[in-house]
């Protein structure tokens, strides 16, 4: 199980700063103490993001209630790699994509990708998804934080270990090829459909380039769960 206590009872999940000393961000303390609205005494479980986790009493000072739990690693490790899209989609395909599992998130420039990050705008980009996937990761109460990778070229991610091109007629989604890399909204050109990649198919409909990318992270993440 992936999860730090997933039935929810020891109240709202938090990824400490210091897991050790149980410490909080200011701004998870504060939203905490103002949004979720704890009181002292109230349950909370404090995790470090690696895989441990520690059900705890709220206060200005977290009091330890249990034991340290430690998670195992999801194994195998899952991955999508996503073509740059426009607007906020970048932030709910990490979100959903987290909230799914997805161990490691790669967003990349296509060839025919509308959106160009210039270098600052990529660093500021990849601190914003971080921190949604962050936010994500307390939400589905997740052990294990995943990784949002710095923005790639199609060349790049091309060369990860077990990936695979989102293709019409291709083969089921399967842990053979345990990344899969989605396009942009205007398709992969040429060139990058003359990679040699194995090829899969998501679905028969032609999906958006984020239901592409949330869809391959569901149908990895269920192959996992269900081996």
């Amino acid at each position: 199980m992936n999860n730090a206590n997933p039935d929810g009872r020891h109240g709202p999940h938090v990824i400490a700063s210091s897991f050790r000393d149980l410490l909080l961000d200011p701004d998870d303390r504060h939203h905490l103490s103002r949004v979720v609205r704890l009181r002292d005494g109230d349950p909370v479980t404090v995790g470090d993001g690696e895989g441990r986790w520690q059900a705890c009493r709220w206060g200005q000072e977290l009091v330890p209630v249990s034991e340290v739990v430690e998670v195992a690693p999801p194994a195998p490790r899952v991955g999508v790699a996503f073509a740059l899209i426009k607007g906020g989609r970048p932030e709910l395909v990490v979100q959903k994509l987290v909230e799914l599992g997805v161990d490691d998130i790669y967003p990349f420039a296509a060839a025919r990708s509308v959106v160009r990050w210039d270098e600052d705008k990529a660093a500021k980009n990849l601190q914003r998804l971080q921190r949604v996937a962050r936010e994500a990761v307390m939400q589905c109460r997740r052990a294990w934080l995943p990784l949002v990778h710095p923005v790639e070229t199609f060349a790049t991610v091309a060369r990860l270990a077990g990936a695979s091109r989102a293709d019409h007629g291709g083969e089921p989604v399967s842990l053979h090829n345990p990344v899969v890399l989605i396009g942009p909204e205007g398709g992969w050109d040429d060139d990058e459909r003359a990679v040699d990649l194995p090829v899969v198919s998501l679905s028969k409909a032609v999906l958006r380039a984020e239901t592409a990318a949330i869809t391959a992270g569901a149908l990895l993440a269920a192959s996992r769960d269900l081996t």
